[in-house]
């Protein structure tokens, strides 16, 4: 049966691949196939197999959306098993931190106790602060903080404090010197990031898996973004939750108990992650930056479960306040992810967790594809060569190449405008539409700005570049043009040239290409606006990208 759901997932998913590269042949064959053409052909198979992974998990995820009137029973057997009751597991919460503000770190923490609390099941879980904070000055206001928190509860004896002198290994290092000091007497470890939150409901449903199959090594919940003002999160998470429901949902199907790990929000049994994922640095004497995929790897390997609960209720977290926080977030997820060339070659991993860092490493090596094919495209068009393409064969291409890449995201749009009752808690089908619709316009200027920042930064990092895993502001902030200018002129310029040679060309190659353009040309006000007071009102007042969460708050 497994076979046969990923024998489904494969085929839907080089099909897709094979359809986009065909379009792409009929578009450049009239006008014959040079050299020109064949580097665009060549660009284009890098970064169709991410679209054709997108429409796969896509297609699948839809299917098991309307179809199931439980859909994460339906990937995840173990849920059906879970019973009411309190634990039989201890857990420890094990919340990571490092100069964060402690007063928005605090008060979600507090709400999960109290509703362990309230349900009986407190004295099954104990929370840990694992501090890496180095700046004496910060720390010892971080320190004063948990002090006060500790101070204000009954439960204060199950609440404890550490902070590393040196960081080692980041937080993978900082997770696994808890559990060699700290964690005996726990079978069980809630990870949690800063700026997580998670319900006592979603966590006991989590330990209720664990204790329902004893081959379970970790279970990720879906996350979603916690309710935010500021337009850019806003509108970014309203697309992503979209998107992730029906990514995880197909992915969960047929990656079964070999599925991804996303660093937090997630229950680990402690003796099987202990044994196996302590992460040695890379043969350059570097830690390993994205450290959760490798740490699920390592347990499928060693023949443990790893499996996604594609839920979204009681699982949030924070996203960047403005866009040089998401362009600065990327740069580590990338600086990571293409560490896993060092680690596709090693013994001991099984054919899918080679897969899972393969596809973690294909969401960045696309993009410097993407831009070498938009420049190539280009000059296509200036040497005369767009003219032989049939209008109806490129449309079908770049409607194709579109729909493929978000289809998850239209997925879940389609999900819920498809269920009244889910519609209902965005506020109506109609409010939800238009947030739809203003995500989408918002993500047509944002997707060109963060594939050609992917790109820059590859390109830089054979040549040394040095990205660590810095603190990260949280807070919303506006954005001065002077600062977006200072960042993004590269962006700009680069769209400004290919507008130019789009335009040289001809006004129909130029209109054919505003959709990639665009975005790059308007990345300065797009970073500044998105970032701005006034936007934020303007979507909050009607209450457009509004969450079930922010709604009900």
């Amino acid at each position: 049966m497994l076979l046969l759901r990923r024998l489904v997932f494969f085929t839907l998913m080089l099909g897709s691949a094979a359809l986009l590269l065909a379009l792409a042949w009929q578009c450049l064959a009239p006008g014959g196939i040079g050299a020109l053409q064949w580097a665009m052909l060549a660009c284009l198979a890098v970064v169709a197999p991410w679209n054709g992974i997108s429409l796969a998990n896509a297609v699948i995820g839809l299917w098991l959306l309307l179809a199931h009137k439980d859909p994460p029973a339906a990937v995840l057997p173990a849920l059906r098993q879970v019973r009411p009751g309190v634990p039989q597991l201890r857990t420890a919460i094990a919340l990571c931190i490092r100069n964060e503000d402690m007063a928005s770190v605090l008060p979600p923490l507090a709400r999960l106790l109290d509703g362990l609390n309230a349900t009986g099941a407190g004295p099954f879980f104990s929370v840990w602060l694992l501090s890496d904070t180095q700046d004496a000055a910060l720390a010892k206001r971080e320190a004063l903080a948990i002090v006060a928190f500790r101070a204000r509860r009954a439960d204060a004896a199950r609440i404890h404090y550490r902070r590393r002198t040196a960081n080692t290994g980041f937080k993978a290092g900082n997770i696994m010197e808890f559990l060699d000091n700290h964690a005996t007497g726990h079978e069980l470890m809630l990870t949690l990031d800063a700026d997580s939150e998670m319900s006592a409901a979603a966590v006991l449903r989590l330990v209720g898996c664990m204790q329902a199959d004893p081959g379970l090594a970790l279970i990720q919940h879906l996350v979603v973004g916690r309710p935010v003002r500021a337009a850019f999160p806003r509108l970014f998470q309203f697309g992503m939750r979209a998107g992730m429901r029906a990514w995880a949902t197909g992915q969960a199907w047929w990656q079964q108990g070999q599925g991804p790990y996303w660093g937090h929000n997630a229950i680990i049994r402690v003796e099987p992650f202990h044994r196996h994922c302590r992460l040695e640095p890379l043969p350059n004497g570097l830690a390993i930056l994205s450290h959760d995929q490798v740490e699920a790897v390592r347990l499928h390997a060693a023949g443990w479960k790893v499996m996604c609960l594609p839920e979204e209720d009681g699982s949030l977290e924070g996203n960047p306040p403005a866009l040089p926080e998401y362009l600065a977030r990327d740069r580590r997820w990338g600086a990571g992810n293409m560490q896993y060339l060092h680690l596709l070659r090693l013994p001991g991993m099984t054919l899918m967790g080679r897969w899972q860092l393969l596809q973690a490493m294909l969401l960045f090596l696309g993009a410097p594809a993407w831009v070498a094919l938009l420049a190539l495209s280009a000059a296509h068009a200036v040497s005369g060569g767009s003219a032989t393409a049939e209008a109806g064969t490129l449309l079908a291409l770049l409607l194709f190449g579109w729909a493929s890449n978000y289809a998850s995201k239209l997925a879940g749009y389609a999900q819920v405008l498809l269920r009244p009752g889910l519609a209902r808690a965005y506020g109506g089908w109609r409010r939800f539409a238009a947030g739809a619709l203003a995500e989408l316009g918002f993500t047509a200027l944002f997707e060109p700005i963060a594939l050609f920042n992917k790109a820059l930064f590859l390109a830089a990092l054979p040549f040394g570049l040095n990205i660590g895993w810095a603190p990260q502001n949280r807070a919303e902030r506006g954005v001065t043009w002077g600062a977006a200018l200072r960042q993004l002129w590269p962006h700009t310029l680069a769209g400004l040239l290919l507008t130019g040679g789009f335009a040289w060309a001809s006004a129909t190659a130029w209109l054919w290409a505003l959709p990639f353009t665009a975005g790059l040309v308007l990345a300065v006000p797009f970073c500044v606006l998105t970032a701005s007071p006034w936007l934020a009102a303007a979507l909050a007042t009607p209450g457009l990208a509004a969450t079930p969460e922010a709604l009900r708050d």
